[in-house]
């Protein structure tokens, strides 16, 4: 299946700045564990996991920190190279979200796109993107989802949320909370935090 190329791809060397900041900010030793400290909170000890655009892997290797199992995907070479390096004990499919088959890779109790993922997926492919979230989830499972409502990122899109709530609906998805941070604060205009389940 031919897949069509993500924002992220389309924005190139526009995007390498990234990577740098937070192997910068992991090696002076600050704290880059908010979103994985949302998401295991969440979650009983032990649980699935999937990391949908790992990055450099800094949420997937505190998660998998925290004792759950996690599978963490990223299709960009130069971020799965340095999530290798960063945290050599992760393993990093090299798929991007569309690509992944449940019955290859299973169910998951939670079905993680935090770090602007969505903002970055390929033109109109949104609410295909939700629907695979949708068969990824384990009968009980939640997705959690995060991202610049505003275009403030190289190449990313706007994504007002009344249109995210309308794709995620369309895809069998229901939105049970959205906050403003990884922190709770109230919703914003700027950044919105999900938690979805099945409908």
């Amino acid at each position: 299946m031919t897949l069509p190329p993500t924002r992220w791809e389309l924005a190139g060397e526009r995007n390498r700045g990234y990577g740098e900041t937070f192997a910068d900010r992991v090696a002076r030793g600050l704290d880059v564990d908010g979103e994985a400290r949302f998401l295991d909170a969440m979650l009983a000890r032990g649980s699935r996991v999937l990391d949908v655009g790992s990055g450099m892997g800094r949420v997937a290797a505190a998660l998998q920190a925290r004792g759950h199992d996690v599978v963490a995907t990223e299709p960009d070479p130069d971020l799965r190279g340095q999530s290798l390096a960063t945290y050599p004990g992760l393993e990093v499919l090299p798929h991007q979200a569309l690509a992944l088959d449940p019955a290859e890779v299973g169910t998951f109790d939670l079905v993680a796109l935090v770090g602007n993922v969505m903002v970055y997926l390929g033109e109109g492919t949104e609410r295909a993107v939700l629907e695979r979230v949708r068969d990824l989830l384990a009968p009980e499972g939640r997705a959690a989802v995060g991202f610049h409502l505003t275009p403030v990122k190289a190449g990313s899109r706007s994504y007002p949320a009344e249109e995210f709530v309308a794709d995620a609906e369309a895809a069998g998805l229901r939105v049970v909370h959205r906050f403003g941070s990884y922190e709770l604060h109230e919703a914003d205009d700027e950044y919105a935090v999900w938690v979805l389940v099945r409908a």
